[in-house]
């Protein structure tokens, strides 16, 4: 065990973290040694400090809190889009091919508008009247989504149909492609041990039948003046408030749709204006003009969620979609339409269980997904007659593993601490908001982390405080399988092969150095089930090796080939030759079963395995499409407790304004006269986090700059171009200023992509060799470095969303001077 008295946080195992920078094909590889290899629980990745809290509102939304599904519009056929924290053309995923999309959509005359601070690129003069800028105040989305809501629900703008079916059966009936919970009655006693949850029909001591998504009786929703289970094939009630007698007596319910209608009238439509900074005709228009596509209307939003008020923002947001019941329509919002599964228990290989495979267990360095309520912590402030709240750093009932927590809590040694970390290509130092200055002294200190290995292309900022980097290859040289983001409409797979070399050291059996090679080597060494001989089972009763990476990579390519039965052609000659594959037919020759080869073969030289384009519609709805209810109330959410408050979360979208964990407000924490200013970062269209050493790229753009508003800059005598010092709580920068017309007042924008440190900006003794010094590398300005901890967190912490965890980069409180 790792801590005897807390036996929850169950085996020593788990003071090794595993960390990678996202899913480019390899995860599934490092999943293996991490999960069901070494044992250890405590895995991230980007997304906690990227988008996550986007992908957690939309998770609510969508009913999926295990992997926060999320959806993009139909471009082919949506006629009015509203994109809010998120650019198409800069920004989104994927958002190349979003740009290919969008300019598309602009012919067919697409009509959009684009909320943001700082005037995006998806915004186009040339493509005018069809697209708006709407500027907005940072870290305020939520004030104009709820102002939205409010308005569409007030003027009865909704999609009535959609929203009052019940469950599916009477959504099938009604000739909806989808359904949600809006009628769906949600207990709402003050102090009843059960509020947020909803009735059940056993709750009325009703007669049930079934059962639906793990509940064991149906929910209880109001058709006419009865109270009837969710299974009725009538339209029921959307707005119900209501007294009822249960067989634990009489309580108050409303319907989910009640729930939001009350968040939104918290505030009138002019004081979300006076929030957000958008004039109330605008807003009202903009809901209007919104609800005039039926169900050919999408609301898309990603990054700008990034906030410390950004889960219930993104919830908000999103909620306008299912107003409109677009969920699975043409010219609506898709999910995804799936992928050829490569590291399941496929057809042909199982690469998902073998044999002696461990089960991880006990509590996330990051305190998601385990009760606080279940801790020994929590029993010992009860026996000892404490109120058990607040914890000592808060727990998320709700999110996933998430690196913005892991290294604060493995360093301030809550719940417990870490004895190693391996790193693959990761960088949140770079990426994760007021990090450096939390934990770089720390990681340079053995007695705090007494081994970090680094597994990266890159000496990048994070890893550059690694005791060993090992080196690994880049996309162009390695193997990985990987699907699509959502908004792909059609089902595909895409295997990447190594059309390079690696230019690496080799091993002693002359394969490339590499993350896979190391953990091959690692598990070996070790004698960890699941790497070697007799890893890989197939359903013949065969045990397959996994002794290089092509051992795992090919037979997945195998799973896709022959997935559920239908197997692809055979590769012919000229396939093999055209692609280059002749260079790799060795290692497909070694590592298949000779009916395979051709078939892996086959994928290869087109990339991957993709469902026919014209197989993405049925009729006016996608094929592929999302089967749980949408949550206009997310019972789970609603009936989870704040760890720091004890209160229980809402169940449904409100503003919230921005806020520290303990529930202090910026507005009190930093007062505007004091920091008059707000951060907005976005996304370069030229750089990326880990392209700054490309020379043309650097030649159309040197270094970032901070856009300041033509008003702003007049008003404190700012000029074009001038040396200005940026603040924040959290530390200050100097940087070159941009004076433009597209800025909000009061938002100063940084660009994202700059203001590095490492990936050569500084020169590195490796041997008895020196690197060549780059200084112009770290040109400009990394808005990260101007993040904050969050000082109800004792110094612990970064500054994060208040319920789910995520990195809070957006609507930082700042000021700005001129130097000299």
């Amino acid at each position: 065990p790792l801590d005897p008295a807390n036996p929850e946080y169950g085996p020593k195992a788990n003071q090794l973290l595993v960390s990678a920078a996202g899913d480019e094909g390899r995860d599934a590889f490092v999943k293996r040694f991490t999960f069901n290899s070494y044992g250890t629980r405590n895995y991230g990745h980007h997304g906690a400090y990227c988008g996550f809290a986007f992908r957690a509102g939309s998770g609510a939304l969508m009913n999926d809190l295990k992997k926060y599904a999320h959806v993009k519009p139909d471009w082919e056929h949506v006629r009015f889009g509203l994109f809010i924290g998120t650019s198409p053309a800069q920004a989104g995923n994927p958002f190349k091919r979003q740009a290919r999309q969008l300019a598309e959509a602009r012919t067919r005359g697409l009509e959009y508008v684009v909320v943001s601070p700082v005037l995006p690129n998806s915004s186009s003069l040339a493509a005018q009247p069809g697209n708006e800028w709407l500027p907005i105040t940072p870290g305020t989305d939520a004030a104009l989504a709820m102002g939205m809501i409010g308005w569409i629900i007030e003027q009865q703008r909704f999609d009535r149909s959609f929203l009052s079916q019940p469950g599916a059966k009477a959504a099938a009936a009604a000739g909806e492609a989808h359904w949600c919970n809006a009628t769906h009655l949600v207990i709402s006693e003050p102090g009843h041990k059960r509020e947020g949850a909803f009735l059940r029909l056993s709750d009325l001591d009703l007669p049930f039948e079934g059962k639906r998504y793990g509940d064991k009786d149906q929910y209880a929703v109001q058709v006419g003046d009865q109270l009837q289970g969710h299974h009725s094939m009538a339209a029921a009630e959307l707005f119900v408030t209501r007294r009822v007698d249960t067989n634990s007596g009489p309580i108050t319910v409303k319907s989910s749709l009640q729930r939001l209608k009350e968040e939104a009238q918290r505030y009138t439509l002019a004081q979300y204006s006076e929030i957000c900074g958008i004039p109330a005709e605008k807003i009202s228009a903009l809901a209007e003009k919104f609800t005039s596509y039926g169900k050919q209307a999408a609301v898309d939003t990603h990054g700008g969620m990034m906030s410390s008020n950004g889960f219930y923002t993104a919830y908000a947001v999103l909620m306008l979609n299912a107003l409109v019941g677009n969920s699975n329509m043409k010219g609506g919002v898709s999910s995804t339409g799936g992928k050829f599964p490569a590291f399941g228990a496929g057809p042909r290989y199982n690469l998902k269980k073998f044999p002696g495979m461990v089960k991880p267990r006990g509590v996330f360095l990051s305190r998601s997904r385990f009760p606080y309520q279940k801790t020994s912590e929590y029993q010992r402030k009860l026996a000892a007659g404490e109120n058990p709240y607040p914890s000592e750093q808060p727990w998320y009932p709700f999110s996933p593993p998430i690196l913005s927590e892991h290294l604060s809590s493995a360093l301030a040694g809550y719940p417990y601490r870490l004895k190693a970390w391996i790193s693959h290509m990761s960088n949140p130092i770079y990426g994760q908001a007021g990090l450096r200055s939390l934990v770089q002294d720390k990681l340079k200190d053995p007695k705090q982390l007494p081994l970090f290995i680094a597994v990266d292309p890159f000496i990048n900022e994070t890893s550059a405080f690694a005791d060993y980097i090992v080196p690994d290859s880049i996309s162009y040289e390695s193997w990985g399988w990987t699907g699509a983001w959502s908004g792909t409409l059609t089902k595909l797979a895409t295997g990447r092969w190594p059309v390079v070399a690696p230019r690496l050291a080799k091993t002693a059996q002359g394969d490339p150095i590499t993350l896979e090679s190391f953990l091959i080597a690692v598990a070996e060494r070790m004698q960890l089930p699941g790497f070697g001989e007799g890893a890989i089972p197939d359903p013949q009763g065969q045990l397959h090796p996994l002794q290089r990476a092509e051992d795992y990579y090919l037979r997945a390519g195998a799973n896709v080939a022959y997935f559920k039965g239908k197997a692809v052609p055979d590769a012919s000659d000229d396939d093999i030759e055209l692609s280059g594959l002749s260079r790799i037919m060795p290692a497909i020759e070694r590592s298949l079963k000779a009916d395979e080869q051709r078939k892996v073969a086959y994928l290869y030289a087109r990339g991957g395995r993709f469902e026919d384009a014209d197989q993405a519609y049925q009729g006016d709805r996608l094929k592929h499409v999302w089967k749980r209810p949408l949550c206009i109330w997310n019972e789970k959410v609603g009936t989870s407790r704040n760890t720091f408050s004890g209160e229980r979360y809402l169940g449904c979208p409100s503003y919230y304004p921005q806020r520290l964990a303990d529930g202090t407000t910026f507005d009190d924490a930093y007062p505007s006269a004091q920091w008059p200013f707000r951060l907005s970062s976005y996304k370069s269209h030229l750089q990326s986090s880990c392209s700054i050493a490309a020379d043309r790229l650097r030649q159309l753009q040197p270094e970032n700059a901070v856009d300041l508003s033509a008003e702003d800059a007049q008003r404190l005598g700012i000029e074009q171009g001038e040396r200005v010092r940026i603040s924040t709580p959290g530390g200050s920068l100097e940087a070159r200023v941009r004076v433009r017309q597209g800025v909000m007042p009061g938002a100063l924008g940084i660009e994202h992509g700059f203001g590095h440190r490492e990936l050569g900006a500084r020169a590195h003794q490796i041997g008895d060799q020196w690197q060549p010094s780059r200084p112009e590398l770290a040109a400009g300005i990394n808005l990260n470095d101007l993040g904050m901890l969050d000082p109800s967190r004792k110094g612990h912490a970064t500054l994060l969303d208040w319920v789910v965890g995520s990195s809070a980069r957006q609507a930082l409180p700042a000021r700005i001077e001129r130097i000299g």
